[in-house]
């Protein structure tokens, strides 16, 4: 996803540019921290206390100037409208958010207007679309059975809601479209370069990343 989400941000703003950067529903500041390393002014939310003090520790050991050019604020996703001005942001971020919230259409009408013109949202969602494939993969019959009424955000709702809230979709990606079910605490395989390249060609190739378990979209406000 990360290599995604360069691709997106080099493909759309000028070499060099800075980027006023807002990522919802951070954690543990993966993204952010990273982006800040970039260049560009990061400013992360997250409500749980855990994940911040997680962020904070890992901007502790960075360098002064990257320090700098980020900021944590502990908060609720759907408040973004209370800390900040409308337009103040190039790049949103929103990842593993939706999910989680009772009413996302509510939030990302929010987050679109934290845009300036021609900002980008970056969504990574579950894929309402393949719920049952995990299960099925896995020999869970009952659990891929139940996954085909799940209601869910898919792509053709999202590209709707995008549309309607004034950043309609530029692109979309699959992502962990063949490693959905290795386990967590599974080893790296030795040639991980490989994988990757495997990940990245499927997330952007049709059937593939139509079953990816995520999809990653990104709309650009008009």
């Amino acid at each position: 996803m990360a290599r995604q989400l360069e691709e997106q941000i080099v493909g759309r703003f000028p070499v060099g540019r800075r980027l006023r950067v807002l990522d919802v529903g951070m954690g543990r500041g993966t993204q952010a921290l990273r982006l800040a390393r970039a260049g560009h002014q990061v400013t992360g939310v997250e409500q749980d206390p855990g994940p911040i003090a997680a962020a904070r520790e890992a901007l502790a050991g960075e360098p002064e100037g990257i320090r700098e050019r980020m900021r944590i604020v502990q908060g609720d996703g759907r408040d973004t409208g209370v800390h900040f001005l409308p337009g103040s942001f190039d790049v949103v971020l929103c990842h593993g958010v939706l999910m989680r919230v009772e009413e996302p259409d509510a939030l990302l009408a929010g987050l679109a207007r934290m845009l300036a013109p021609g900002g980008m949202l970056s969504l990574l969602v579950r894929n309402g679309d393949a719920a049952a494939m995990r299960p099925g993969l896995s020999g869970d019959w009952a659990g891929a059975l139940a996954g085909f009424g799940t209601v869910s955000y898919g792509l053709t709702r999202l590209t709707s809601t995008l549309a309607g809230i004034g950043a309609p979709l530029h692109t979309w990606y699959g992502v962990r479209v063949f490693t959905d079910t290795v386990l967590d605490d599974a080893a790296l395989p030795d040639d991980m370069d490989t994988l990757l390249a495997v990940e990245e060609r499927a997330g952007r190739t049709d059937p593939y990343r139509g079953v990816a378990a995520l999809l990653h979209l990104c709309g650009v406000r008009g």
